[in-house]
């Protein structure tokens, strides 16, 4: 038998904690997966490409970067593939691990400075609510060749900050709805907002979110869609407190409320798995 020898690495090994957190649920293994990553100082010279990669080997659909700062922390938010402008479950999830790691007092808001301004969040009765800025909604043609990528039958179109918005003319049209994601790919910047009025009671909007052209073929819960599905379906039903449903293969539910410029989205999160990640120093 040869000799066995111990494994010494050619070089030293820097550990990057991360923890994982359903957010947006009531119960393991629903709602959105995020990767939540706090740097210290001694994390300070890592690039942008060894954060990129951490995500693409994470592979969830984000992962927030965090990093303090004097009056809060700095707030960044990688797909698979790109580092995008906002992220509402991954900031619920950065705020969740910050809140039970005990960054923070959880009688405490935190602020996260980030590409889309400021965003606080804070606990109320239990629920943690992010506050987020309301998107602007413009209705537009619709773009058959949109259309007939989604694979539905639209009854309305419209353009938010970030988004496609395609209303649908009933819940189960959205359920069933298989996009070509390579067309949608080539026709989006972000992704594409599937709505329609929900067929259940305990909810006002079912939605689904598709987004290949950032690596994310379908997005499990969205925040940031509900940053344009609150004001679109306030103005439809009249009313500033709306209780959505993402129809995702996992199911999300998004509390959202309207104040002024603003929207605030409410959910849970839940801790899924504690780890380090090896990189090279």
């Amino acid at each position: 038998m040869a000799e066995s020898r111990p494994f010494h690495s050619a070089r030293r090994i820097m550990n990057l904690a991360l923890t994982t957190v359903d957010a947006f649920a009531d119960q393991p293994f629903s709602g959105n997966p995020a990767a939540v990553c706090v740097l210290s100082e001694a994390h300070a010279g890592i690039g942008d490409h060894i954060l990129q990669a951490v995500a693409a080997e994470m592979n969830l659909a984000e992962t927030a970067i965090l990093s303090r700062v004097d009056d809060g922390f700095n707030l960044r938010w990688f797909t698979p593939t790109v580092e995008v402008d906002l992220c509402g479950h991954a900031t619920l999830a950065a705020a969740h691990v910050l809140w039970e790691a005990e960054y923070v007092r959880r009688d405490e808001p935190i602020r996260f400075h980030t590409r889309s301004g400021l965003l606080i969040a804070q606990v109320k009765e239990g629920i943690i609510e992010l506050d987020f800025p309301k998107s602007a909604i413009h209705t537009v043609p619709m773009q058959d060749a949109l259309q007939q990528a989604m694979g539905g039958n639209a009854t309305h179109m419209a353009k938010t900050d970030f988004d496609a918005l395609l209303e649908f003319p009933d819940a189960d049209s959205v359920r069933q709805l298989t996009p070509d994601f390579p067309t949608l790919r080539e026709l989006t910047d972000r992704g594409v907002i599937a709505t329609a009025l929900s067929d259940q009671p305990e909810f006002d909007f079912i939605s689904r979110f598709f987004a290949p052209s950032v690596g994310v073929d379908e997005d499990p819960v969205t925040g940031s869609a509900h940053c344009a599905l609150a004001p679109y379906w306030s103005e439809k039903l009249g009313k500033n407190e709306l209780v959505g449903y993402q129809a995702s293969a996992r199911g999300g539910i998004v509390r959202v409320r309207l104040e002024g410029s603003r929207c605030v989205l409410g959910g849970s999160a839940i801790t899924m798995l504690r780890g380090d990640f090896n990189l090279p120093d």
